[in-house]
């Protein structure tokens, strides 16, 4: 037990995480407000916006198993002065490329550094955070993204209509001022390299590892829906009948709705178990998730189902990266990026499924179906092992916790 000096070092340690997270996703979703921009400066068809939205998902999303891979294998604490920075200067810098091929390289790497920084975070996360309280700490370091996730729309277009693209440059600003906090506070400094034990257990390699595999599974079918509604929400608003303005508010509350629930998620993890979360929160979500779509008037009752539905999608997130953790934990850095990109990823594959159904059965009845996927993930994690899986039956019993 740490004492009281390092129980507060460790939550600074994990609020400046938070912070790092809130700026890395606030980053991260200002390229679909700036496509206007493009399209005007560029000249950009719908099919390039389109490849340069894929681009984006590739090397930010996608991608982040591997990073987390490099991260687990070297360290490389040492990139989180570079992530969050690289992430800001060519995003911010993007309105001003000269050419097409410029701005697709200029977004590739400010994804680039986002995907580095996810499973970076988290695997720092785990580090500095107290052991009682790691799923409470993943929860606010989650959940701190998701709200800078969800306020960057909003902000970015604001800034665009005050100030101009010439000044967006100026939001650059926020990323060195934490940078700099980082460097004083050491946490480039930790030590993230998997260390080698010759007493520990022999593990499976990841491609092996079924209750990994299965938990990768289940992450992207609850993304399916998730990117779904996060998608088609605005366009299904507006076919009920609902204004622009209104369609963004409520796609704004879904996605506080997210952030919510993946701090209240994360710290029930903690005392219930993050296994027993993840389920419960699938469980909760596909009611909720139907009731929301098969309501047509924009009242009360219908915000707090949209709201339900973004918590218990998002509140499964702090508690799965946990979960990967404990099923391998040599990998942390790793599994997170499978947990918080690949994921998504995938889901975003799935939402193209839905949004392709759609055409044929229409919007509604498409996200309907999207809750299939829900549906279909319960059991499986129900069949996942909640810690180490071995090569050897002595250490499978060692290993083993409640479930």
């Amino acid at each position: 037990m740490l004492n009281t000096n390092g129980a507060r070092t460790s939550w600074y340690s994990v609020w400046l995480l938070t912070a790092g997270h809130f700026l890395s996703d606030f980053y991260a979703n200002f390229l679909p407000p700036l496509l206007p921009v493009f399209i005007s400066t560029l000249g950009l068809s719908l099919t390039s916006s389109g490849l340069l939205v894929m681009v984006y998902s590739l090397t930010s999303n996608i991608i982040q198993p591997l990073c987390g891979y490099l991260i687990d294998r070297q360290g490389y604490a040492w990139t989180l002065l570079f992530t969050i920075l690289v992430s800001a200067i060519f995003i911010c810098l993007s309105p001003m490329s000269p050419n097409l091929m410029l701005l697709y390289i200029g977004v590739a790497l400010s994804g680039l550094a986002t995907s580095f920084f996810h499973p970076l975070g988290s695997s720092l996360i785990g580090k500095v955070a107290l052991p009682e309280n790691k799923g409470l700490a993943m929860a606010i370091f989650i959940g701190g993204g998701n709200l800078g996730f969800a306020l960057a729309p909003a902000a970015i277009i604001y800034y665009l209509v005050q100030y101009g693209t010439k000044n967006l440059p100026w939001l650059i600003i926020p990323a060195v001022i934490l940078t700099a906090a980082f460097y004083f506070a050491g946490t480039h400094r930790i030590n993230l390299a998997a260390p080698v034990r010759e007493d520990a257990a022999p593990t499976l390699p990841w491609y092996k590892n079924s209750g990994l595999i299965k938990l990768n599974a289940v992450m992207a079918l609850r993304s399916w829906a998730q990117v779904s509604l996060l998608t088609f929400l605005p366009i299904l608003l507006a076919v009920k009948g609902a204004t622009a303005t209104f369609a963004g508010s409520m796609l704004t509350l879904f996605l506080m709705g997210g952030a919510f629930g993946s701090c209240v998620g994360g710290y029930i993890g903690d005392k219930i178990s993050h296994k027993k979360c993840v389920i419960g929160s699938l469980i909760i979500c596909i009611p909720a998730m139907y009731l929301f779509l098969n309501y047509n008037t924009f009242n009360l009752f219908a915000w707090c189902l949209l709201i339900v539905s973004g918590a218990t999608l998002q509140s499964t997130v702090p508690s799965s990266i946990v979960w990967a953790q404990r099923i391998l934990p040599g990998n942390a850095a790793m599994t997170s990026g499978m947990m918080l990109g690949l994921s998504f990823g995938l889901g975003g594959a799935g939402a193209a499924l839905t949004g392709a159904l759609a055409d044929n059965i229409g919007l509604n009845s498409a996200l309907l179906w999207a809750i299939v996927p829900l549906i279909v993930a319960i059991p499986i994690a129900s069949y996942i092992p909640y810690r180490l899986e071995s090569t050897t039956p002595e250490s499978k019993i060692n290993h083993s916790t409640k479930a």
